[in-house]
């Protein structure tokens, strides 16, 4: 109790910002919450109630909603400047788009108007949910703008600028965390390292609802609290934006310059401006005594980040680290004791002190926001590239969506009205096209370009540490070329595209519709397309009875690919026309009727080769040892993607549980399986396997199914290749001994080759996409096309799997074409060359079905989706769980 009376008194004395005083009609946390800043962690209803009092209380403040959570929690931000630039916020707003764009406004018209505008600065707190002290903070930087008295640093930040802050981009991750740190609790703060209070079950707070790292998620745009925050910021602009964060507790405080390497589409006066951002910050970081980091851990490269995106449309954009109490207080390596108080008050000033440089440096910001807008386009009409050409071809669901996400970005993107010509070429109309010659156009390099190249300088060093066994300085991958992970074509024009052209609406998923009328005898879609696995999906959902086609065939003039859907009318329900007519529309698909099973060529439908697709009831291991990353993202890709419902069941349950009302159970990449689900658990799955189940394994689940003591999968995990050849296994010796026969290391190659391990894994692959063959004669392959994209990250390699065991349905392509995109060095390439990615093997009744890459890695792997989907829906139709009908 002492303890936390001393805790409590330390609160009461504690300043942020010494010497300020505040305006007393302005009202305190203590006031609002019943608690000072740092005292205790506050809610995400907490926060909402907390700026509502704020916004009643002063006229320099206004509350903007953005969007909603998965669970239904609402988004805000919140504008604050002085009460004139509140009052003119649809003005500051709709100056700041004509900047944007200066083939609407002039250079001088643009002089104008920045001579009346503040610099708008976006400061971000709390993407990921158990890192608390971001939102706390949040609120004490607009406590503190609003109701500081004679300041002359707030008074400038109020002038000059306008503050957007959005105080909680996570409120689903903050509420799971602040859930377990409450029932953790006990009767004091405790600041051990290993108190319960500190260490957050699976899957913890850090992801949303669909457990999606949100900091991966700007340029993907696959869930709903970033789509609103792309919006948000395209309607402003903000000329800064800072994202902050928090990491280990052993930790101080990281802020910018970045460390190499950064993205090359980033422009010369966007890397200088981070000086002034570093030594403000330093200047007040010194002065308060604070200890803090720079240009180390924290890199510019890859776009999907908080502080990356933003760059792409002129923006200044930021990182703030600050170490992490995951509680109240806790006790670092040192034996220091990091108070939450004084994490809250870190970032806190951090961000003061950014606003201040924005304020300072406001009439720079805004000439080189206009002039990086000149720039972009200029290049766009002079560089090598002059368009982004995206025919509707495969793929053409894929190939929408691709075109939805870039005007979603700000991307002007044009659509074919007639066939044109480009490059020697003929497209169809429908084609979409990307100018080069627009403001977007380094966001649209950045995304399209199949390549976003390393600086030389920066791998070679990288390729030093990775030769030494240190560890690498990637932070992230090194590749997300969206065509490749679409796998669309994207043809880059050297001239610019003319011909007959409407702006494209910006919708990912266009309607689908019925072509040919009421069917007599079956309705049928070609396999091949996400629309089309949205079809499947959906009529499964809804009962209807669909067939799939093993192999392909032609009926009235058309082609259906292997895998193509016929439903036929008898055998469904009389209304079958006009669901499919609302499934159509809904997803996107072509579907065609026809009044006769009768094919040009090919197998018709009646044939062994056409299968009855069955409703699958889906588990999916959750929980521990599972990646949440990897579970949630199957999960968002089945449920949200292809609107198919799944039962996740935690894996100490699948141990001893009934898996004989399922047909599929998807393990997710994850850890010891084997440990997790003990002798008798990996029996039944076995058991459930054999009798019919489809096991389906991703990643580093692979390694479950082909350890031979579990003997799913008849592939084994590799070893690193040293020298030309995989090390052998070095001979027992008789007896071990103390002393060895001497050597002689002549060199520092032998030297070299002396000190290397005997048998280990390869090196972890930082992420790369690379480029796997496709099986198209085998029924999973179906729909895939010719080959696909997989993200590759880790030290997963394996051995293909022999002929009178399984199929490799999806192998790597040679050593020389097998990196689509992204760094892997000369010894990766070849050791996994011609390697599985996909991976089929029979095991009585029922299949096992391997992925070595995750094929939904952040749910923005669309090109993988029809592999996926094979295995998920049609695995089931070529597995004799008990009680199905022989097709034979």
């Amino acid at each position: 109790m002492a303890k936390l009376i001393g805790l409590l008194l330390a609160a009461l004395s504690f300043e942020f910002w010494p010497g300020a005083t505040y305006d007393p009609s302005i009202p305190t946390f203590h006031k609002v919450l019943g608690y000072d800043p740092g005292e205790r962690i506050t809610t995400d209803e907490g926060i909402a109630r907390y700026l509502d009092a704020l916004a009643a209380a002063s006229g320099r403040i206004k509350i903007f909603e953005y969007g909603q959570s998965w669970e239904g929690r609402k988004l805000v931000y919140v504008a604050i400047g002085s009460e004139r630039n509140i009052g003119r916020l649809e003005e500051i707003r709709a100056a700041m788009a004509r900047l944007a764009d200066p083939r609407k406004t002039s250079e001088a018209e643009a002089h104008k108007l920045m001579a009346g505008l503040p610099a708008v600065v976006w400061l971000g707190y709390g993407v990921h949910g158990n890192e608390i002290s971001p939102s706390d903070a949040a609120m004490l930087t607009a406590y503190h703008l609003l109701a500081a008295r004679n300041d002359k640093m707030a008074d400038q930040i109020l002038e000059n600028d306008l503050v957007l802050i959005d105080p909680l981009q996570n409120p689903d991750g903050r509420a799971r965390f602040l859930d377990h740190f409450e029932q953790s609790e006990g009767l004091e703060p405790d600041a051990s390292p290993l108190a319960a209070e500190h260490n957050e079950p699976w899957p913890s707070g850090r992801t949303n609802h669909y457990l999606f790292d949100l900091n991966r998620d700007w340029f993907a745009l696959t869930q709903p609290e970033t789509r609103g925050r792309i919006a948000a910021l395209r309607a402003w602009y903000p000329l800064v934006f800072v994202d902050l964060h928090e990491m280990g507790a052993d930790s101080t405080y990281y802020f910018t310059p970045e460390a190499d390497p950064y993205n090359p589409h980033l422009v010369k006066y966007q890397r200088d401006s981070l000086q002034w951002f570093g030594r403000n910050n330093a200047k007040w970081f010194d002065h308060f005594g604070f200890d803090y980091f720079t240009r180390e851990v924290y890199d510019a490269f890859y776009p999907g980040y908080g502080s990356s995106w933003p760059e792409f449309y002129g923006s200044i954009a930021m990182t703030y680290e600050q170490a992490s109490v995951r509680g109240l207080v806790v006790r670092r390596s040192d034996d220091s004791l990091l108070h939450f108080r004084d994490t809250v008050r870190r970032h806190f000033v951090a961000s003061l002190a950014t606003a201040e440089t924005a304020a300072q440096h406001r009439e720079q910001l805004l000439e080189d926001f206009y002039q990086y807008q000149v720039s972009a386009i200029a290049e766009g009409a002079k560089e090598p590239v002059r368009a982004y050409i995206l025919p509707r071809g495969r793929d053409a669901a894929a190939t929408d969506k691709l075109a939805g996400l870039l005007m979603e970005q700000g991307v002007e993107v044009q659509q074919a009205t007639a066939p044109f010509h480009a490059g020697g070429r003929e497209y169809a109309a429908g084609t979409y096209v990307a100018p080069l010659a627009q403001p977007a156009k380094r966001l649209i390099r950045t995304l399209l370009d199949p390549v976003t190249p390393l600086d030389d300088s920066f791998l070679k060093r990288e390729e030093q540490r990775r030769q030494r066994k240190l560890r690498g300085e990637i932070y992230d991958v090194t590749a997300w070329s969206l065509p490749l992970m679409f796998n669309v074509e994207a043809v880059a024009s050297a001239e610019p595209v003319t011909g007959a052209f409407a702006p494209a609406k910006p919708a990912r998923i266009p309607p689908g519709e019925i072509q040919g009328g009421t069917a007599e005898v079956a309705y049928l879609a070609a396999w091949g397309s996400a629309a089309t696995g949205r079809l499947l999906a959906g009529a499964l959902h809804n009962d209807l009875e669909v067939f799939s086609s093993d192999r392909a065939f032609a009926v009235n003039g058309a082609r259906y690919p292997a895998g193509s859907l016929i439903f036929k009318v008898q055998g469904n329900p009389t209304d079958l026309r006009e669901r499919l007519v609302r499934l159509a529309e809904s997803t996107g698909a072509e579907v065609h009727a026809t009044n006769t099973g009768w094919v040009d060529e090919g197998v018709n439908f009646g044939s062994q080769h056409v299968l009855r697709v069955r409703k699958p009831r889906i588990a999916l291991a959750w929980d521990t040892p599972t990646y949440s990353g990897s579970a949630g993202a199957t999960r968002f890709v089945l449920e949200r993607q292809y609107g198919y419902p799944i039962t996740p069941i935690r894996v100490a349950q699948l141990a001893g549980a009934d898996l004989s009302r399922f047909q599929v159970l998807i393990l997710p990449s994850g850890g010891n399986y084997a440990r997790a689900l003990g002798t008798s658990g990996i029996e039944r799955l076995k058991d459930w396997v054999e009798t019919g189940g489809t096991l389906i394994a991703l990643a580093d689940a692979v390694t479950f199914v082909a350890d031979p003591k579990v003997e799913l999968l008849a592939v084994a995990q590799e070893n690193a290749v040293v020298g030309a050849e995989p090390a052998k296994k070095p001979e027992k010796p008789e007896k071990e001994e103390a002393r060895v026969p001497g050597k002689i290391i002549a060199s520092q190659a032998d030297y070299a080759k002396a000190i290397e391990a005997e048998k280990e894994l390869p090196d972890s692959m930082p992420g790369a996409l690379l480029r796997a063959r496709v099986d198209p004669d085998h029924w999973l392959g179906a729909g895939a096309g010719d080959s696909v994209v997989a993200m590759v990250v880790g030290r997963n390699i394996f051995t293909p799997i022999k002929m009178d065991k399984g199929v490799n349905v999806a192998a790597f392509e040679s050593a020389d074409k097998v990196v689509a995109s992204g760094y892997l060095w000369e010894g990766g390439r070849k050791q996994i060359a011609y390697k599985p990615l996909v991976i089929a093997q029979p095991a009585g009744r029922g299949m096992v079905i391997a992925f070595t890459a995750d094929p939904n890695y952040r749910g923005y792997l669309d090109g993988m989706n029809v592999l996926f989907l094979n295995a998920v829906f049609r695995g089931p139709a070529h597995a004799r769980p008990p009680g199905a009908e022989d097709m034979e």
